[in-house]
């Protein structure tokens, strides 16, 4: 779905670069502002540092004087703010509302105010939703760049999501390998007085059930060994 990200007013150029890493983490890459306090905003040095990057969304984003400008193209609206207006559309956070649009409309923009005073009123009365992002009570202010970052993490899951990446499954060393190991570790802890073969009590069976816990791969195994034969090696007082 066609989605754009609009910026109204915005006063530090490290935001705009926030802006487009957060964007373009969650696979989104229209970003227009709506006359920005730095007309070369995207090509300051604060900007490109903060898109850490994201240079790709910045070098498409534009620059307009009007929000009407901003909003060619787009049939769904909506305005971020913390509080709802009189007279204002519906509030909703973002979990709540974004999972309804899809299929809805072919094309949202989600609007941002200016980090000094938010987003006005007759901005806000343009919109069909209010996104507030739920926070703590005593202490909601979010920095612009994060609350892009909820809003497009939130729209890209209400959109399917992107897949885990694989898990790459590690091969285990098998039954053969750790009793070997096992042996080794037996012999070399005889070796420095730690296990008394006349009265082993339960060491041995324990350090097997740990091991197995412990679902040791061949290198591991490998390491192991290599510890127990260090050991005996100390015990023995041979120098490596």
């Amino acid at each position: 779905m066609k989605t754009r990200f609009i910026l109204i007013n915005t006063s530090h150029a490290g935001n705009v670069g926030g802006a487009a890493r957060a964007m373009k983490v969650m696979g989104f890459d229209e970003l227009v502002l709506v006359a920005p306090r730095w007309p070369n905003v995207l090509r300051r040095e604060e900007t490109i540092q903060r898109a850490s990057g994201a240079l790709n969304v910045l070098e498409n984003a534009r620059i307009v004087e009007t929000l009407d400008e901003a909003l060619d193209g787009v049939t769904y609206l909506c305005a971020t703010a913390m509080t709802p207006r009189d007279f204002g559309p519906p509030t909703y956070s973002p979990r709540e509302h974004l999972p309804t649009l899809p299929g809805k409309t072919d094309s949202v923009a989600f609007l941002f105010g200016s980090e000094r005073f938010g987003m006005s009123n007759d901005d806000v009365y343009r919109c069909h939703a209010a996104l507030t992002i739920p926070t703590n009570p005593s202490f909601g202010s979010l920095n612009l760049a994060a609350a892009i970052q909820v809003i497009a993490y939130e729209w890209r899951t209400a959109l399917g999501g992107f897949a885990a990446p694989p898990v790459e499954v590690q091969e285990l060393a098998d039954a053969q390998s750790v009793a070997g190991m096992l042996a080794h570790w037996e012999q070399a802890l005889v070796d420095i007085g730690f296990l008394d073969p006349a009265a082993p009590k339960k060491l041995m069976p324990r350090l097997n059930s740990l091991f197995n816990r412990a679902q040791l791969t061949p290198e591991e195994i490998h390491i192991l060994r290599g510890v127990a034969k260090a050991m005996r090696q100390a015990a023995a007082g041979v120098k490596r």
